[in-house]
């Protein structure tokens, strides 16, 4: 792989940003790359809107993507997703991480597995670093909202609105 810091990389290499260019360097395979250069707030927040966290976790975010303001996000939802595992809500993340230090947090990640359609997965493969520099950002917006609708069980009808989440054949 060419490497040269030529003028046509270094702009490749911004397109990309920083994860971007941690994942074009690569690194050890049992070891995921890092975002950095910047304090841990803002390389969370970077993540979190990459990560598209704020579209289950932060209410009217896909109806107007980039345009709610930081003190509303992350609040959680009463939208459910309903399917073969019943119906399940986004949990608000400012809530959740009040309770929780930076190392309870990484413990809670590599153990947590909710239900669909949350991408648990994906946090699990974020470096060590990465996993705290959400934390960090979720932590500084500070407690907001309600705590998330409880799950319901297959079968159970949802009293809040809901997204079907069963795939359906065509025609």
């Amino acid at each position: 792989m060419n490497l040269d810091p030529t003028p046509c990389s270094r702009r490749r290499t911004q397109r990309l940003g920083l994860a971007g260019a941690a994942l074009l360097l690569g690194g050890a395979a049992d070891q995921a790359p890092s975002v950095t250069g910047q304090s841990p707030v803002a390389v969370g927040e970077y993540l979190v809107a990459i990560g598209g966290c704020n579209d289950c976790h932060t209410p009217g975010w896909n109806q107007n993507p980039g345009n709610i303001p930081p003190a509303q996000r992350l609040t959680g939802s009463p939208v459910g997703w309903n399917g073969p595992w019943g119906t399940s809500y986004p949990t608000n993340l400012r809530l959740l991480l009040q309770g929780l230090t930076a190392d309870a947090w990484v413990r809670y990640v590599a153990v947590m597995q909710p239900r669909p359609p949350m991408p648990w997965f994906n946090m699990r493969s974020m470096s060590e670093a990465d996993q705290r520099a959400m934390y960090a950002y979720i932590r500084s917006l500070g407690p907001a909202g309600q705590p998330a609708p409880v799950a319901l069980p297959p079968g159970e009808k949802p009293k809040t609105p809901y997204l079907d989440a069963l795939p359906r054949p065509p025609g």
